[in-house]
């Protein structure tokens, strides 16, 4: 307990899935937690849900592929808390489209939700953290941003922009010494709601869901705690030494 007492982090697309499993992480552990989504209600849940359970929580409806939306959150945290310790950029978007079927709509949103988000993201957190101690800025990738997958092309490139993106700013800041470490995670195949949409789209859903298994070699899908707990360990002060890097949970996806 208490791995993270008295940081304040911030999390987007915290209203389902990863985003909801690292905000009550994060809260359980100690932090204060500012949790955003484009779905005002889902954030709001988990919010009331930190509350449930003892914690200390904002919420707010935030289109991270919006800049506008940006200044409002980041002043309300800072209005609020006076800081910002933790930054989780997890808010995404997949379409299960090929590079022949994906339309320039459908290519520029999963841009701009998933490459652009980030990106402002990157910025509004690095000109708060720097103002105090630093902090720890996670980016969620996927498996997909270093591999490529025939149904998810626009998602891919987005993905991929994360990953390398996340090492232009780790080493940016740790040039210059803001005391900011900013680190990716790429999640293999983790049973949420936007998987499950995912796979529905691709076919049968329990035919999608049994191809997707058998690319697992550890056995079975991952659960939404799997990435929270490297949230939690990348948040937290015993990752001090630990910036630009791709962290894989994958259940050996990649290894084969």
């Amino acid at each position: 307990m208490n791995r993270v007492a008295g940081k304040i982090a911030l999390v987007t697309g915290a209203g389902m899935g990863l985003g909801r499993a690292s905000s009550l992480l994060l809260a359980a552990e100690g932090a204060k937690v500012v949790v955003t989504d484009i779905d005002e209600t889902a954030a709001r849940q988990t919010a009331e849900l930190i509350a449930e359970n003892g914690g200390e929580s904002l919420s707010f409806s935030h289109d991270v592929s919006n800049l506008e939306d940006w200044p409002s959150v980041m002043s309300a945290v800072a209005k609020r808390f006076g800081r910002l310790d933790v930054l989780v950029n997890n808010a995404g978007i997949a379409t299960a489209k090929n590079i022949e079927d994906t339309s320039l709509p459908e290519w520029r949103r999963t841009m701009a939700v998933n490459l652009d988000g980030v990106f402002f993201g990157c910025q509004q957190g690095i000109a708060l953290m720097k103002q105090s101690s630093g902090g720890s800025i996670i980016n969620l990738s996927s498996i997909d941003g270093i591999i490529g997958e025939a149904e998810l092309a626009a998602y891919c490139a987005s993905k991929g922009g994360v990953r390398t993106l996340t090492k232009a700013v780790a080493v940016h800041c740790a040039e210059r010494r803001y005391g900011i470490r900013c680190n990716s995670i790429h999640p293999g195949y983790i049973w949420t709601p936007q998987t499950e949409n995912y796979l529905r789209d691709l076919g049968t859903l329990d035919q999608e869901k049994a191809k997707a298994l058998a690319r697992h070699p550890i056995g079975f899908l991952g659960e939404p705690n799997d990435i929270a707990y490297m949230v939690l360990y990348l948040a937290s002060d015993e990752s001090k030494f630990v910036t630009g890097s791709e962290m894989v949970v994958d259940g050996g996806y990649l290894a084969v």
